[in-house]
């Protein structure tokens, strides 16, 4: 019997042929826009109730979804966002600015799984949720109102910075690997607020899950609003006699 052999090249084909593509459905339920941001993917405009769906290949790693706020774009697709900004651009290229909410993820890795994650590693602007569409794993979320709650010294425009960001401490960066440090008083509050995110680096064991490869997911922002034609119309006319007020 003869054996075949492949090639490498042959054997990546292959590995994409019987493994597809994940699909993420990213969602706003927030009364204000939020330009969804996505690495790999791109970015978005969403107003209320609006969706955007991308696809990732397999066997993505670092992969991450946040929302960007306040933003300020030309017809070129160049500006600004308050936070989450990726250097300027409505096309996301790269990673966002400090602080904002993050979904990780890395696809199809050893033992046929998928590790996701919400960070708030980065710090904290929007709340969201992060759950799969298919499959039998558990959705995670961080809704709690860290921004009105967020200490003093970590206060942001937009957001919650996290420690690193703001004291440049190896306690609070982890900067020396693993067993280097610990929680501390600032990732206890973000901890006991959102107790499925990552509160500081090393925080993997209450905040890394996973999920079979093939499973699509959806993130969603602001998830304890809820979205109806109805209820857009009342948001739209509470903010439209609000805004007259002032």
């Amino acid at each position: 019997m003869h054996f075949l052999k492949f090639s490498p090249l042959f054997v990546f084909l292959y590995f994409l042929s019987v493994t597809h593509a994940a699909t993420f459905d990213i969602t706003n339920r927030c009364t204000y826009p939020v330009w969804a941001a996505a690495s790999p993917g791109g970015g978005r405009r969403l107003d209320l109730g609006q969706t955007w769906n991308i696809n990732v290949n397999p066997g993505t790693t670092m992969g991450r979804i946040w929302g960007r706020t306040n933003c300020n774009f030309d017809g070129s697709g160049r500006g600004k966002c308050q936070t989450g900004d990726c250097n300027g651009r409505l096309e996301c290229q790269g990673f966002g600015t400090v602080p904002n909410t993050l979904a990780e993820f890395a696809l199809n890795q050893p033992n046929n799984l998928d590790f996701v994650d919400i960070s708030l590693v980065d710090g904290f602007n929007i709340p969201m949720e992060f759950s799969p569409i298919n499959g039998g794993c558990r959705k995670i979320r961080c809704s709690a109102d860290i921004n009105g709650q967020c200490p003093s010294e970590l206060r942001a425009p937009g957001g919650c910075n996290n420690p690193c960001t703001v004291f440049k401490m190896k306690e609070f960066c982890c900067t020396n690997g693993p067993g280097s440090c610990g929680p501390t008083d600032y990732s206890k509050f973000f901890k006991q607020r959102c107790p499925d995110a990552y509160s500081y680096p090393l925080d993997d064991p209450t905040s890394m899950f996973t999920c079979h490869a093939g499973t699509n997911y959806k993130v969603v922002f602001c998830p304890g609003n809820t979205f109806t034609p109805f209820n857009f119309f009342y948001l739209s006319r509470l903010d439209l006699t609000n805004l007259l007020r002032k």
